[in-house]
């Protein structure tokens, strides 16, 4: 499970859906993420891969993306994703400055909130395949500038 929204980025490691190891590294994603796989490949068998797909940082969510979608090709295992707000109890994610996004209904817009707010993000004690899905493209909402 990988969320490379916003510093720091946090990946954990899952056996029969409850973690067994994390990490949480302050460095950027594309240094990072390379650095942290080439570790976890050497220490466990992955077997499906999860992420959060946006949104957040436009560079981190591209360069996850992109290096998680190969490793998938690579490993032949399944990529699977979900936006940011399962993670974070469905508060606003930081866009730029004062802008938000803010997840209603399920629909993901922008919002322009004053109030400066704590981006924090968790990864789940037990994994919830069901709540994932294949269709996990990048969620690039880009506020309007």
């Amino acid at each position: 499970m990988v969320i490379s929204l916003s510093s720091p980025i946090k990946i954990g490691i899952y056996k029969d859906s409850k973690i067994i190891k994390e990490y949480c590294k302050t460095e950027q994603t594309s240094e990072v993420l390379p650095i942290l796989f080439y570790e976890i490949l050497q220490r466990y068998e992955i077997k499906s891969l999860f992420f959060a797909n946006g949104p957040g940082s436009f560079m981190a969510i591209k360069v996850s993306y992109i290096f998680l979608r190969t490793l998938s090709i690579s490993l032949g295992v399944d990529l699977l994703g979900i936006d940011g707000f399962a993670f974070n109890q469905n508060r606003p994610i930081r866009a730029l400055k004062k802008v938000y996004f803010v997840k209603k209904d399920d629909k993901i817009e922008t919002k322009i909130i004053s109030t400066e707010i704590q981006q924090s993000f968790e990864l789940p004690q037990l994994l919830n395949r069901d709540i994932f899905s294949k269709d996990c493209e990048p969620l690039y909402i880009l506020p309007a500038v």
